[in-house]
C-alpha cells in the first residue's frame, strides 16, 4: 500500500490556501485526488515568482499528489460532468460557501441522493446557523474576527496579523481530519455524511483554548488571556551575539536554572516552586530571564540548557532552516525535477508510518493536465470527452 487512504477518490473544489491543504493531505496520505478547476485555475497558481505562467510557488506548495481537471461548471454540460464525478467518489471537499453548492446543483442533499456513501465536507467561513453564515471568509478576516491581531500586540503595540496562513492552515488540518474520521466511521456503518468545518468557529475553539481562562468560570475568576503567553517578553531573548527561545517550564527546570546561575536563594523562594505561583509572577521571571540571558553568548546558554535538560533552541530564520542539521539529516528538503518546472525544491511528508507508508506520487499538476485521464478513469467515453472538449466546457 502507499499511504492509508489508497484507493479513496476525493473530488477537490476548493482554492486558495485552506481547502488545498486539507486535500493535499488526503492527497499525501494516498487518496486520489481530482482537482477541478475553472479555466482560470486556482487563484493561487499566479502568486510568486514561476518559469511558467500559472506555476507559482504557493501552488506548488499546496497541491502535490493532485491532478487537475479543468471544468468551466457555467457551461453546458458541466452539472452532469459534476454528478457523475461525484456518483462515484467517496469524498467531496469544497470550500465554497453552501448557497453557491446549491445553486451548482451539488448540495448535500442532491449528491447523497445519488452516492448515500459519499462524505461531503465543507470548509468555509462560518456556521450556517448563525447570523455570519453568508459572509466571505479568508484568513486575515478570521485572524480579525478572532481577536488574534490583539493578542499579538499584547496591549503594547498595534495589533498585528500572525505572519503566516495559520488559520488556513490549522482549518484544513482539521477538515482532513474530519474526512479521515468519517470515512472511517463509514467502514463500520456503510454510510456517508456532511460535515461543516466552519474557520470562524474552529479558530475560536482554537485559539480560546488557550485564553478563555478566567472566564471560563461564571462569574468569572479573572480576565481572558494566558498571562505567561501574553507578556511581553514571552519571545526570544537576546544573548550577547544572537537571539535564543527557552522555555524554563516545569519545576525541575526553575530549579535547576536558578541554581546554576548562582541564585538558589530564588529556588528556594515561594513565589517561584509553583506552577501557580510562578504564573502569578511571569511578568517578573520573564524580564528576569531576559536580563540573565543577554550576559551571555547563545552558544554558552545552549549548552548551559542542554547539561541542565531544559529545552532551549537558537533563533533561526526562513533560510537557515534550509541550512538545519537535522532537516538536512532527514532529508526534509529535497531537489526534484518536475516535468514542466524544472528543478524543484521541495519537502517531505512530515509523518512516518510503519506500514501504509505516505509517498509522494506526484507533484504539483499544470492547469487541466489530467482532464482526460480523470474524466476516462470516471467512465466517460473518448467520445463523450471530445464533446466535452469541443464545446469549451473541459479543457
Amino acid at each position: 500500500m502507499s499511504g492509508p487512504l489508497e484507493g479513496v477518490r476525493v473530488v477537490d473544489m476548493t482554492m486558495n490556501v485552506m481547502g488545498p491543504y486539507a486535500s493535499q493531505i488526503l492527497g499525501d496520505m494516498g487518496a486520489d485526488v481530482c482537482k477541478l478547476e475553472p479555466f482560470e485555475g486556482d487563484t493561487l497558481r499566479g502568486i510568486g515568482p514561476s518559469r511558467n505562467p500559472g506555476m507559482g510557488p504557493y501552488f506548488l506548495n499546496l497541491n502535490r499528489n493532485k491532478r487537475s481537471l479543468a471544468l468551466d461548471l457555467k457551461k453546458p454540460g458541466a452539472d452532469a460532468v459534476l454528478r457523475r464525478l461525484l456518483a462515484q467518489a467517496d469524498v467531496l471537499l469544497y470550500s465554497f460557501r453552501p448557497k453557491a453548492m446549491a445553486r451548482l446543483g451539488a448540495a448535500y442533499e442532491q449528491v447523497s441522493a445519488v452516492n448515500a456513501r459519499i462524505i461531503y465536507c465543507g470548509a468555509f467561513g462560518y456556521g450556517q446557523s448563525g447570523p455570519y453564515a453568508d459572509r466571505p471568509a479568508y484568513d486575515d478576516l478570521i485572524q480579525t474576527a478572532i481577536g488574534v491581531p490583539m493578542l499579538q500586540a499584547r496591549g503594547l503595540d498595534e495589533p498585528a496579523f500572525v505572519a503566516m496562513a495559520l488559520m488556513d492552515r490549522a482549518v484544513g488540518v482539521m477538515a482532513a481530519s474530519a474526512v479521515g474520521m468519517a470515512l472511517y466511521s463509514r467502514e463500520r456503518t456503510g454510510a456517508g455524511q456532511a460535515i461543516e468545518a466552519p474557520m470562524f468557529e474552529s479558530m475560536t475553539e482554537f485559539v480560546m483554548g488557550d485564553h478563555l481562562y478566567g472566564k471560563t468560570f461564571d462569574p468569572p475568576l479573572g480576565p481572558v488571556g494566558y498571562p505567561r503567553m501574553m507578556d511581553r517578553n514571552r519571545k526570544p531573548y537576546p544573548t550577547k551575539d544572537c537571539y535564543i527561545g527557552v522555555l524554563v517550564y516545569n519545576d525541575k527546570h526553575w530549579r535547576r536554572f536558578f541554581t546554576g546561575i548562582g541564585r538558589p536563594d530564588m529556588a528556594a523562594d515561594e513565589r517561584y516552586t509553583t506552577i501557580s505561583g510562578r504564573t502569578k509572577n511571569i511578568a517578573f521571571l520573564y524580564q528576569f530571564l531576559a536580563e540573565t540571558l543577554a550576559t551571555r553568548t547563545t552558544t554558552e546558554w545552549l549548552t548551559f540548557f542542554d547539561e541542565a535538560d531544559i529545552p532551549a533552541m537558537s533563533l533561526t530564520t526562513p533560510d537557515g532552516l534550509l541550512e538545519d542539521a537535522h532537516m538536512k539529516a532527514i532529508d526534509f528538503f529535497t531537489l526534484v525535477d518536475h516535468p514542466s518546472e524544472g528543478r524543484l525544491r521541495i519537502m517531505a511528508i512530515p509523518q512516518t508510518w510503519s506500514r501504509t507508508r505516505p509517498v509522494i506520487k506526484r507533484l504539483a499538476p499544470r492547469l487541466g493536465e489530467h482532464s482526460r485521464e480523470i474524466l476516462g478513469e470516471y467512465g466517460f467515453s473518448t467520445e463523450e470527452i471530445g464533446k466535452l472538449v469541443a464545446a469549451d466546457t473541459v479543457r
